[in-house]
């Protein structure tokens, strides 16, 4: 029997019969929630502030990005993060996918914001083994999007996006959408888990765009100058319109066409799902080659 000195001096993997972080035999995911304990979550989130809502997530959830395309709703977001007073890490890292097909104000934004916000790491992503415009028409086709705009979507977003989770290990991203948006987005709840497991925050899932118009030129905050020009919702400079009077916030986006989202923030695109098929069907093939060549041997 150990001595009540022995006892104290002997490592203790656990103490309360409860796992923890430092348990090394304990198996977690990285970041799981029930659905009641989500549905419960969501009906605390939607009663706060978009700066509480924040200051929670910096608190709460690991490997935090913000993901943007520098939209009004995502501006707001980085200078809420840049104003708000805490103890620990007051900033999210940035991620933007530069489809290479971004509108010259779009990226004169980007340097804008570096200047404005120098503390703030942003990470860009481009389709892959391309740098250029030319380098993208050379290697993927001219007006890719035309020809096959589900093929354009995984080249100059989703896989970009997925690699970027990656080689990053983002677990949670904070997203500039608003049920003000319309489409899909008009019944966002403030937190999400997308297929892959990531956790999906909307801090402005309650704002209008007139409440998120208003903050910007309020605090000053630097934005696209197309929005002058009658932009409400930027995207690619070739699926981006103006959007009239009485008009949705995103109906200049993709005009014409149902489409509402690019893929990003859809489940598994069509095309992403037929890389998925062709996969499982190549894996069942050379499966099936094995057990014949081992058939063969015996």
């Amino acid at each position: 029997m150990l001595s009540s000195s022995e006892w104290e001096e002997t490592p203790r993997k656990e103490e309360s019969g409860y796992a923890s972080a430092s348990s090394s035999h304990a198996n977690f995911a990285e970041i799981f929630f029930t659905k009641p304990h989500l549905r419960f979550i969501n009906q605390q989130l939607k009663q706060l502030e978009p700066q509480d809502i924040l200051q929670w997530c910096l608190t709460t959830l690991p490997s935090l990005y913000q993901t943007t395309a520098f939209g009004l709703s995502g501006l707001v977001t980085l200078d809420m993060l840049s104003k708000l007073h805490s103890p620990i890490k007051s900033q999210a890292d940035l991620i933007f996918l530069d489809t290479l097909h971004h509108f010259t104000e779009t990226l004169a934004l980007v340097d804008k914001i570096k200047k404005k916000y120098s503390n703030v790491n942003i990470h860009i992503y481009k389709p892959a083994a391309v740098e250029t415009p030319e380098e993208f028409s050379a290697k993927y086709g001219i007006h890719l999007w035309e020809s096959s705009e589900d093929l354009y979507d995984w080249i100059a977003k989703i896989e970009p996006q997925q690699r970027a989770y990656a080689d990053l290990q983002v677990k949670a991203v904070l997203t500039g959408r608003r049920r003000s948006q319309g489409g899909k987005r008009a019944y966002l709840d403030v937190i999400e888990v997308d297929d892959t497991g990531v956790v999906k925050v909307n801090p402005l899932a309650n704002w209008t765009f007139d409440q998120v118009q208003n903050y910007i030129f309020e605090n000053d905050v630097p934005y696209n100058e197309l929005l002058d020009r009658g932009y409400k919702s930027i995207g690619d400079w070739h699926s981006t319109q103006p959007v009239a009077n009485g008009e949705g916030e995103r109906s200049g986006r993709w005009k014409g066409r149902p489409k509402t989202e690019c893929g990003i923030h859809n489940k598994k695109s069509r095309y992403a799902q037929l890389l998925a098929a062709q996969e499982a069907k190549e894996e069942e093939e050379s499966l099936n080659r094995s057990v014949n060549e081992r058939l063969q041997i015996a």
